[in-house]
């Protein structure tokens, strides 16, 4: 089978020099998943199943799944607990299906498990032209106009471009022009500078979720002015509910499949590669190219063998 190894850490803008396709035993069995190099890289993904052990009951062969994992998923085959398994309807879009776990489980758990959002609060996401920015938006943040348009055509009421307007202002204007006092969520993937100034603009008793840190920049809540307005901040690593709170990521992940099935979510993938164009996906990640998700596909269906 072919995997992806990821040999030493580095800029993914030279990643020749640090990712390489290998050739491994089809008997390999599940892929390591040690942090250190060497590791193969990966997170969710969907596929087949091509095979299975002799205590799988939920599942049979030419089943098509998605799920998750900590890293390993960009093999063309891949071993998993059939307990981390999601089943897809039959003829469902495996790249997008593939796209859906991390990013809209992320924002699904954070808001509804986490935040209670109902439609008449302000929610505000910062770097909405992510992947997982994407599926969270009402007030979004995003730089170019070619985002911008991404996320109008999401139905987003208000959309700030940091290339040329300043969060603040933008969104004081929108707030007093829809008669709103203030934002009533705040949803972070990006961290730094942005969260600060974003602070700014928040109610009070508004919730802070803290999704990730994608400027590099872990930022800093005070915590006399979170006392002070009575701010909740909910730390929100998704992944880590498989151990504490596996129910809840299984009633999320199967809400969020029924949605997709329905039409009720769009899963936008602005760029797929084959496995041999990682180093291109990274790039386009790290180069600020990507609008939703970036995707690897391993044939012309864009799936692995499970």
């Amino acid at each position: 089978m072919e995997a992806l190894v990821c040999k030493r850490l580095g800029d993914p803008a030279s990643a020749s020099a640090w990712l390489e396709l290998r050739q491994l035993p089809s008997d390999i069995g599940q892929v390591p998943r040690e942090a250190s190099p060497p590791f193969h890289p990966g997170s969710d993904y969907a596929g087949t199943v091509d095979a299975v052990g002799p205590s799988v009951t939920k599942f049979k062969v030419g089943d098509p799944v998605c799920s998750f994992a900590a890293l390993g998923s960009f093999a063309s085959f891949i071993v998993q607990d059939q307990s981390l398994l999601f089943g897809l309807p039959k003829g469902c879009d495996l790249v997008a299906a593939a796209a859906l776990p991390v990013a809209f489980g992320t924002s699904h758990v954070a808001l509804v498990h986490r935040a209670n959002l109902t439609s008449s609060q302000v929610l505000l996401v910062l770097g909405a032209a992510g992947g997982v920015g994407a599926s969270a938006v009402q007030i979004a943040v995003a730089r170019g106009a070619e985002k911008v348009q991404f996320l109008k055509s999401l139905g987003v009421d208000h959309v700030v471009d940091l290339s040329n307007q300043n969060l603040t202002a933008s969104v004081k204007e929108f707030l007093k022009s829809r008669n709103l006092k203030g934002v009533d969520v705040l949803y972070d993937p990006v961290g730094g500078k942005l969260t600060k100034e974003a602070m700014k603009l928040l109610n009070w008793g508004a919730q802070i979720l803290v999704i990730g840190f994608a400027s590099g920049e872990i930022p800093v809540i005070p915590a006399n002015i979170t006392l002070v307005k009575n701010w909740t901040v909910h730390g929100l690593y998704w992944g880590s509910y498989i151990i504490h709170r596996p129910a809840v990521l299984e009633d999320s992940v199967q809400e969020l499949l029924s949605w997709m099935q329905k039409g009720l979510i769009t899963i936008h993938i602005s760029h797929t590669y084959s496995l041999s164009e990682a180093h291109l996906a990274f790039s386009a990640i790290k180069d600020r190219k990507a609008i939703g998700k970036v995707m690897i596909a391993f044939d012309d269906k864009g799936r692995s063998k499970l």
